[in-house]
């Protein structure tokens, strides 16, 4: 099973403090607690190992910005060379998988092509979402923060995806022979089907992931022409949680959109555009019958994360498991595929 080993002493008090937050998100605890640990974190990589050994000595780490007592305590221990008790409580009782069946097919993905960094409206840096890939076994991600219209999630202008690829490169040639690192995009689709980038943007990804985000209750006739149109354009890859649904109680919770569903993956089939089965508990996007007309007509798949912080990249687990239950081959899943088959795709060779 692919999940995150259980780190083992001596440990450094930031890997420790950042691995207790992945794990929290994992089990999706609250933000709170969990950017407790992502701050005392980055306060402890700030003033380095020499600084943090003797203030635990000195019993004042909780006078620096960041760290209160919880976490004073994991750094204390960690510096004394024992696993904190606190991480080694979540390792315990970590669930090999967050899911209930689809071992197999979990243990096959090899990437992701959508997940978020803080460039947009995720919780943290590339390095880190990278980083914590690789601790779940991945050998590829695609970085595919949001595009511009998204203002309520800091979507990226042409200046600042400018910016964030050549990072993305960066972290990649950092990683050079490990995890192979693509830069990406989840693009807006406008009302009439266009995309929120410019061509010259678009050009310079490696993988587009395109997704409906506003007018979400639009009248099937027009919404169905938008996604058929997106679905065809020759630049986009994936079509991202088609339905937007959230199945979330509460206020949370938004039903589906509507569209000719036939129509539209018969669209993405022709266009060898993958469908995504967005593993986000909140979204379980598509649902079952929209995937089961979706595998009749022939489309490929993308099972992705949709993370938005490092330790949700584990809900593949429950794409894995849908996916499973729901009979779709392996090789017709595009995030089973090796890096270099993945990217032929996208090139349509």
């Amino acid at each position: 099973m692919r999940t995150l080993r259980p780190l083992d002493a001596p440990i450094d008090p930031v890997t420790a403090l950042t691995r207790i937050a992945w794990l929290l998100e994992r089990g999706r605890q609250s933000t709170y607690r969990v950017e407790a640990f992502r701050r005392a974190a980055a306060a402890a990589a700030a003033v380095g190992p020499d600084e943090l050994a003797e203030r635990a000595a000195a019993k004042t780490l909780g006078s620096l910005r960041g760290i209160g007592a919880t976490t004073a305590t994991v750094i204390t221990e960690a510096v004394a060379g024992r696993i904190p008790a606190y991480l080694s409580d979540l390792q315990d009782s970590a669930p090999a998988s967050i899911a209930d069946g689809g071992d197999r097919l979990y243990a096959a993905l090899r990437g992701d092509l959508h997940s978020h960094t803080d460039w947009s409206d995720g919780g943290a840096p590339i390095d880190e979402m990278v980083d914590a890939a690789v601790a779940f076994g991945h050998s590829w991600l695609a970085i595919t923060d949001h595009s511009p219209r998204l203002t309520v999630a800091n979507g990226l202008s042409a200046e600042r995806l400018d910016r964030q690829i050549r990072e993305i490169a960066d972290v990649d040639a950092q990683h050079e022979g490990g995890i192979r690192v693509l830069a990406g995009i989840e693009v807006d689709i406008l009302d009439d089907g266009s995309l929120d980038q410019s061509d010259e943007m678009l050009a310079r990804l490696d993988i587009v992931t395109a997704s409906v985000h506003s007018k979400l209750a639009m009248d099937a006739a027009p919404m169905t022409r938008r996604m058929v149109a997106a679905a065809r354009d020759p630049r986009v890859n994936v079509l991202g949680h088609c339905t937007g649904r959230r199945v979330s109680s509460g206020s949370g919770a938004r039903e589906q959109s509507t569209f000719d569903a036939r129509e539209v993956f018969s669209a993405c089939a022709d266009s060898a555009t993958a469908v995504e089965i967005n593993s986000r508990p909140e979204r379980v996007d598509p649902p079952d019958d929209l995937i089961a007309i979706a595998l009749e007509v022939g489309c490929l798949f993308a099972i992705d994360s949709d993370a938005h912080a490092p330790g949700q990249l584990g809900f593949t687990a429950l794409g894995a498991e849908r996916a499973e239950r729901l009979g779709i081959p392996d090789d017709r899943i595009v995030t089973t595929w090796p890096v270099d088959a993945l990217l032929d795709w996208v090139r349509g060779d």
